[in-house]
């Protein structure tokens, strides 16, 4: 017998005898969860283990019950992308962080209702030699493998070029315009909290994470911004869910919104030193400094992040038209922009430098004008007492729809209407 071949014969027998296993556990939410199965809604994922070395990794998932799954690779860069129905993941805090052998770390999470992903981090190109799903028995969970090989990068773009793979789509979409909402005169507002489901935007020190704060922030100003009935609300995610960043710009132009307000937190890494307060960004090609700019890079990583392919984007249009709405688009922004600084400025702390700009794709609909509110940092102590307070939420949610109402109302006598129909 080979030596591969006697490596996996003798893994696979480890895996099927479970508590024998001798890599490490990366993840796992104790006994309680094993009796779940069958008890909610959803399938449950209670554990991942990962076994082997650069030359060869097995990836294994224990789940309640058995699930369909498929595996596929994706490149730039290099990726395992595993879609499953929806599933309850219950791992341990920080599951995935780093990995082992061809796995350099992992995500995982809800992409869309009813769906859930799980995306891996290759240490260098690898090939599924094998991904299936084994039934629960004598006691033991149903678990999930996936075996990899490890492979030259010509060989790895080869067999996913070969690969049939259906096109990216299906995740959460925003519920159709009915002809009521056409009919509304009041101006749209699109919220949009930042990241959600397989990608959790940036984590506190003490475990929050960027997702969540962004998600109950919106959903409070959401309340704050109908009270008045002056406007119509549309958030881009109400739950715990991952909207692709395209996805989120054509949610405001489909419904053809008049303000688009993405709501987001930062973090400096460790040893980067500290930094508070809140930023408002506009769209800008050429970044205002070094720092907004390496901020877009990673606002813009989200679609890699879920495991999107992006090879096939289409590239900027360049029509002459195209090009002078986004010219006035900017302007608006901007007079957006320095209303939120002027009128944050009496609620919450804002950063030494408030008002800047990069290229952040989430802003580049030429036809709505659009800002991204950066609340503080998750990564400093102050910050993130206020972020997580229900004071500071409520005052700083009042500062941002004030804001809105000043900048409506100047629109408004200036004769202005919807971008596009002045």
């Amino acid at each position: 017998m080979s030596i591969r071949a006697a490596f996996w014969a003798v893994f696979i027998a480890i895996v099927l005898l479970g508590g024998l296993w001798a890599p490490e556990r990366v993840g796992a939410t104790g006994p309680k969860n094993r009796t779940q199965a069958g008890n909610g809604e959803f399938p449950v994922a209670t554990a991942v283990r990962v076994g082997g070395d650069d030359a060869q990794t097995r990836f294994v998932v224990d789940f309640s019950h058995k699930v369909d799954i498929r595996a596929f690779t994706l490149a730039n860069p290099y990726r395992v992308v595993i879609d499953m129905p929806q599933v309850a993941f219950q791992f341990a805090a920080r599951t995935g962080e780093s990995g082992r052998g061809l796995i350099k770390a992992f995500r995982y999470g809800l992409v869309m209702q009813g769906g859930s992903r799980m995306v891996i981090d290759l240490a260098k190109p690898a090939r599924i030699d094998r991904a299936f799903v084994l039934e629960s028995n004598n006691d033991q969970p149903a678990r999930l493998v996936i075996d990899l090989t490890a492979v030259d990068r010509e060989s790895f773009l080869r067999a996913i070029a070969l690969e049939n793979r259906a096109p990216e789509s299906g995740y959460s979409r925003a519920p159709a315009v009915t002809a009521e909402e056409k009919a509304d005169p009041r101006p749209l507002v699109i919220l949009d909290p930042g990241h959600g489901g397989i990608d959790n935007g940036t984590r506190a020190a003490s475990g929050e994470l960027e997702k969540s704060i962004v998600l109950e922030f919106s959903l409070l100003l959401r309340e704050q911004i109908e009270k008045s009935g002056k406007y119509r609300v549309v958030m881009t995610r109400t739950d715990d869910t991952f909207i692709p960043l395209a996805e989120r710009v054509d949610i405001a132009r489909s419904r053809q919104a008049w303000l688009f307000i993405s709501i987001h937190a930062d973090a400096l890494a460790r040893g980067d030193g500290d930094a508070q307060g809140a930023t408002i960004y506009t769209l800008s090609e050429t970044a205002s400094d070094a720092a907004s700019a390496r901020l877009a890079e990673n606002e813009n990583r989200a679609d890699t992040i879920a495991g999107l392919d992006l090879s096939a984007e289409p590239g900027d249009v360049a029509d002459i038209l195209i090009d002078l709405a986004r010219r006035e688009t900017k302007t608006f922004s901007v007079q957006f922009a320095r209303g939120l600084v002027a009128e944050m400025r009496n609620a919450t702390r804002l950063h030494k430098d408030p008002l800047r700009s990069a290229g952040f794709r989430v802003l580049k609909a030429p036809d709505v004008p659009s800002v991204l509110i950066e609340l503080g940092y998750v990564s400093n102590r102050g910050d993130l007492k206020s972020l997580t307070s229900d004071a500071w939420r409520n005052k700083t949610a009042a500062s941002i729809s004030k804001a809105i109402d000043t900048y409506f109302a100047t629109r408004v006598a200036a004769g202005g209407g919807r971008q596009g129909q002045n």
